[in-house]
C-alpha cells in the first residue's frame, strides 16, 4: 500500500477523526475532513506523477502514426496542450494533499475531482477521434492500440474508484466507438483483441482499486484508533492518573513514564535497559509474573523510592505477542497506591478497635483468636482464650454516671495490658466485658497465675476525680484445640467457664471442663423442659398454714409452686424461678400461681386467704393488675382474700412504676406483703406509701433470736415500726413452742412454721381448713 510522505503525515496528526466509512466521491463526505478523505489526497498526490508521465508518453506515442496524416501544427498543438493540462493536474493533486487536509482544509468536492478526470480524458480523446477516421485501416489499428494501452493509466486514479471508472469508461465508449462506428476494414481478430484487453485492464483497475481503497480506509481507521488510544494515554499519564511501562521479551524496560521515573528518582535515561524487577525492588514476585507471560493485573508491590522512602504501587500487564506468535514482551500500567493503602490501613485500624478503650474490639479478637488457633494447631502448643466479666461495674455508672465508669473502664484496659504484656492480646468484647488471648497456653500454671494476677490488679480501688471506687472482675477461660477447635466452639466454652465463675461468688476464675459441659447441656435441656411444663400442667401448688399468734386460730395459707417432673422428679423452686427469670416466663408463670390461688379460695371459706410470691420482674408489669382482676372475677372472690408477697429487691428498679402497679393491685382490695424484710435493700422510706399492710420477718432472724440477744432487739424494733404504720406482722420460720411463745410476747401477729405445718397438698389443706371451721362452730 502507498505510504504519505513525513509531511503529509504531520499534517494528519492534527486532524479529527470524523467516522466517515465511504470514498471521496461519496456525499457523506462533503461535509468535512476525515483521515480516509485525508488519506485519498495524499495516496492521489503520489501517483500524480505516473498517470501525468502516462498521458503525455502516450501522447508522444501518437505522432509516430500520425505525422504524416495530420499537420504538425496540430499535433504539436494536441500534444502541448495533453502536457499541460496533465502537468496542472500533477501540481494541483500535489497542492490539495498540502492545504485541503486535516482539521482546517477546505475539502475537495467530488464533482471537482470527476470533472478534472473528464478534462484530462477529453483533451487526450480529442485527436484520435477527430483523425480517426480519415486514416487506412493499419493505422488505425494502430492508434487503436495506443488508446487501449492508455487505459491502463487508470491505475494512476485507483486510489479514487469512482474517478478509475470515469476513466475507463471514457477510454471504453471512446474506442468502441472509433472502432465500430468509424473503422475500415478492422479485423475481427483485432476487435476481439482489443476487446479482450480492455476487459482485462477494466477488470484489473476495478479489482487493484477496490482493494487499494479498502487497504487505505482500513488504514485510517487504525490510524484515527491508535491516535485516539495514544490520546488518550498522553491525557491518562498528564492528569497523574498512573503511568505506562513497556519491556522486551528479557524484562527489560523499553518505555517507562517520566512520572514514574520522577517517582524512583532516576532519570528516564538511567531506567531504559534495566530489568523492571530490579528496579522496582520486587525481583522475586514481579519476575515470577513475568515469566508466566500471562495478562495479570492489581499485583501490588512495596517499592524503595529512595528518598521518598517506601511506596505501594499497582501494576497491571498484557504479553506483547508477535505476528508470529512469538512473546516478544509486556506493556501495561501501574499506579501509586500508597494513599489509598494508607486510608485503607487507617479505616481497617478503626473497624478492628474499640473507641473507648483502644484495645481489640469483639471482631478483631475473633480474628487473633483465629491465628492463635491455627498457629496452636500447627505447633501443637495450645492458646488459651480468656473472657473477663467485671463485677460490681453497673452500680458504678448508675451511682457516680458513664464518663466515670467509662474512665473506669480504661483504667481497667490498662491494668490487664500491663499484665498480659507480650504474652497475649487483651481486647475489650462490649460494655464491661474483656477478653485476653494467650498465644502459650503449655502450662496451666502460668494461665492460672496470669488470672489470678488479675484478679488482683482488677481489685485494687481506682481514684476518678477524687472518688474511690472498687470493682472485681470474674474469669472464664478455655484453651485450644484441647476445648474448642473452632472460634465459636472455643468462644462458647471461655462463655460456660465465665458463667460458672459468676455463679461460684464472683471474683474468681474458673477453667472449662467436661463436667460444665455436661451441666450446661443439662441446663438447655431442663430449660426446654421447663417450657412445656407450663402447657403439659407439670406444675402444682402446696400450701402451708397461717396461724394467729393469740389463738393459734387459721387465718390463710402461703401458696407454694412446685414442679414434680416426669423423669427428673422434684426440681427444687429456687432452680426453675431462677431459670424462668431469666428466660423471661415468670409472668406466665406467676399468672399460672394467680389463677390457681383463686380457684383455691373459691373453695374455701371466708375468711381463709392465700397469699401467693411474686417476683420484682412481675411486680413492675403494668399488665399485673389486670391479670389479678380478671382472675378474681373469673372465680367471684373477694380481693382481700389474695395476698400478695414481694421482696425487697422490688425497690432496686423504677421505684416509681413499682409504686404505681402496687398501689391499683391495693384499690382491689388485695394486700400486699413485704417478704424478708430487713435481709436486704433499705426499704424503710417506702413503708409510709401506704401500698403494704403486713410485714413478714425473715425466718434467719426468728431461729436465732434464742442465742442472739440482738435479733430479738431487731425484731422488737421490726414490730414496733409495722404498729406505726398499722401493719400487721408475721414471724416466718417457727419451728418449736419457744419460737412461738417469743414471737407472741414480742407482738407478732401471724406465726408460719414448721410447728403448725409444713407445706400441704390441696387435699390436706382442704381438710385444715375443714376440721378449723367445725371447731369453730364447735
Amino acid at each position: 500500500m502507498y505510504q504519505a510522505p513525513d509531511r503529509y503525515k504531520r499534517m494528519i496528526s492534527a486532524r479529527t477523526p470524523d467516522g466517515a466509512d465511504v470514498g471521496v466521491a461519496s456525499a457523506k463526505e462533503d461535509k468535512g475532513s476525515s483521515p480516509l478523505k485525508d488519506g485519498q489526497l495524499i495516496s492521489r498526490a503520489q501517483l500524480a506523477p505516473f498517470f501525468a508521465i502516462a498521458n503525455i508518453v502516450a501522447a508522444l506515442l501518437v505522432p509516430v502514426v500520425l505525422h504524416s496524416k495530420i499537420d504538425s501544427f496540430l499535433l504539436l498543438g494536441w500534444i502541448g496542450t495533453v502536457a499541460a493540462v496533465n502537468i496542472g493536474a500533477m501540481m494541483l493533486a500535489r497542492k490539495q494533499a498540502i492545504t485541503n487536509i486535516g482539521r482546517s482544509g477546505k475539502p475537495v468536492p467530488p464533482w471537482a475531482l470527476m470533472g478534472e478526470v473528464v478534462i484530462r480524458a477529453a483533451v487526450w480523446l480529442s485527436l484520435p477521434i477527430y483523425v480517426f477516421e480519415g486514416l487506412s485501416g493499419g493505422e488505425q489499428i494502430v492508434l487503436a492500440s495506443v488508446v487501449a494501452g492508455l487505459g491502463i493509466g487508470g491505475l494512476g486514479l485507483v486510489i479514487i474508484p469512482r474517478a478509475a471508472t470515469v476513466w475507463l469508461t471514457a477510454f471504453t465508449v471512446s474506442l468502441s466507438y472509433c472502432l465500430l462506428m468509424l473503422g475500415k476494414q478492422v479485423p475481427f481478430e483485432f476487435l476481439l483483441t482489443t476487446a479482450f484487453t480492455l476487459a482485462v485492464v477494466i477488470f484489473g483497475v476495478t479489482t487493484l482499486s477496490k482493494w487499494s481503497f479498502g487497504q487505505l480506509k482500513t488504514n485510517a481507521d487504525v490510524g484515527s484508533a491508535s491516535e485516539s488510544a495514544g490520546l488518550l494515554l498522553q491525557e491518562y499519564e498528564k492528569r497523574g492518573v498512573g503511568w505506562l511501562w513497556q519491556t522486551d521479551d528479557e524484562h527489560r524496560v523499553t518505555y517507562l513514564s517520566s512520572r514514574m521515573a520522577a517517582l524512583l528518582g532516576r532519570p528516564t535515561s538511567g531506567i531504559l535497559g534495566h530489568t523492571l524487577p530490579s528496579l522496582l525492588s520486587a525481583s522475586k514476585e514481579l519476575n515470577a509474573t513475568l515469566e508466566a507471560a500471562q495478562q495479570f493485573n492489581n499485583l501490588e508491590l512495596e517499592v524503595d523510592c529512595g528518598e521518598r522512602g517506601k511506596r505501594w504501587v499497582s501494576m497491571a500487564g498484557d504479553p506483547i505477542i508477535d505476528p508470529a506468535g512469538r512473546f516478544v514482551g509486556f506493556r501495561g500500567v501501574g499506579s501509586d497506591i500508597t494513599d489509598v493503602r494508607n486510608t485503607q490501613e487507617r479505616l481497617t485500624h478503626l473497624a478492628n478497635m474499640d473507641v473507648l478503650s483502644g484495645l481489640p474490639n469483639r471482631g478483631r479478637v475473633r480474628q487473633l483468636l483465629g491465628e492463635a488457633l491455627r498457629e496452636a494447631t500447627t505447633s501443637n502448643v495450645p492458646c488459651a482464650i480468656m473472657f473477663l466479666d467485671l463485677d460490681g461495674f453497673k452500680p458504678v455508672n448508675d451511682t457516680f454516671g458513664h464518663p466515670k465508669g467509662d474512665a473506669v473502664l480504661q483504667a481497667v484496659a490498662k491494668r490487664l495490658v500491663q499484665e498480659v504484656g507480650d504474652g497475649g492480646h487483651v481486647g475489650r468484647m462490649g460494655g464491661d466485658e474483656f477478653a485476653i488471648i494467650v498465644n502459650d497456653g503449655q502450662s496451666r500454671r502460668n494461665v492460672e497465675a496470669l488470672a489470678d494476677r488479675i484478679i488482683r490488679s482488677i481489685a485494687e480501688p481506682y481514684m476518678i476525680d477524687q472518688i474511690e471506687i472498687r470493682i472485681g472482675v470474674s474469669i472464664g477461660c478455655a484453651f485450644g484445640p484441647i476445648d474448642g477447635a473452632t472460634v465459636d466452639d472455643l468462644i462458647l466454652k471461655a462463655d460456660l467457664a465465665l458463667y460458672e465463675a459468676k455463679g461460684a461468688g464472683r471474683g474468681v476464675a474458673k477453667y472449662f471442663s467436661s463436667e460444665l459441659q455436661s451441666e450446661q447441656e443439662d441446663k438447655v435441656r431442663l430449660e426446654n423442659d421447663l417450657r412445656a411444663a407450663i402447657a403439659s400442667k407439670q406444675f402444682h401448688l402446696m400450701y402451708q398454714p397461717l396461724v394467729a399468734a393469740k389463738d393459734q386460730r387459721l387465718v390463710g395459707f402461703e401458696a407454694l409452686i412446685r414442679w414434680e417432673h416426669p423423669e427428673r422428679g422434684f426440681v427444687p423452686p429456687p432452680v426453675f424461678i431462677a431459670m424462668a427469670e431469666e428466660m423471661g416466663l415468670m409472668m406466665e408463670l406467676g399468672q399460672w400461681v394467680i389463677e390457681e390461688a383463686c380457684r383455691t379460695l373459691a373453695h374455701w371459706p371466708e375468711p381463709i386467704t392465700v397469699a401467693v410470691n411474686v417476683s420484682p420482674k412481675q411486680i413492675v408489669m403494668p399488665a399485673l393488675p389486670n391479670l389479678v382482676s380478671q382472675a378474681l372475677a373469673r372465680h367471684k372472690v373477694p380481693g382481700n382474700r389474695l395476698e400478695l408477697e414481694v421482696t425487697e429487691g422490688v425497690f432496686l428498679g423504677d421505684n416509681s412504676a413499682t409504686l404505681d402497679t402496687m398501689k391499683r393491685l391495693r384499690q382491689l382490695g388485695i394486700g400486699i406483703a413485704l417478704d424478708d424484710f430487713g435481709t436486704g435493700y433499705s426499704s424503710i422510706g417506702y413503708l409510709n406509701k401506704a401500698v403494704f399492710h403486713k410485714l413478714k420477718i425473715d425466718g434467719s432472724f426468728v431461729r436465732e433470736a434464742s442465742t442472739r440477744e440482738e435479733n430479738v432487739a431487731i425484731i422488737k424494733s421490726i414490730v414496733q415500726l409495722a404498729k406505726s404504720f398499722r401493719m400487721n406482722v408475721t414471724a416466718e420460720g417457727v419451728e418449736t413452742a419457744e419460737d412461738f411463745e417469743r414471737m407472741r410476747d414480742l407482738g407478732v401477729d401471724t406465726i408460719q412454721g414448721y410447728l403448725f405445718g409444713r407445706p400441704l397438698s390441696y387435699e390436706r389443706a382442704t381438710n385444715m381448713v375443714a376440721s378449723f371451721a367445725a371447731r369453730k362452730r364447735a
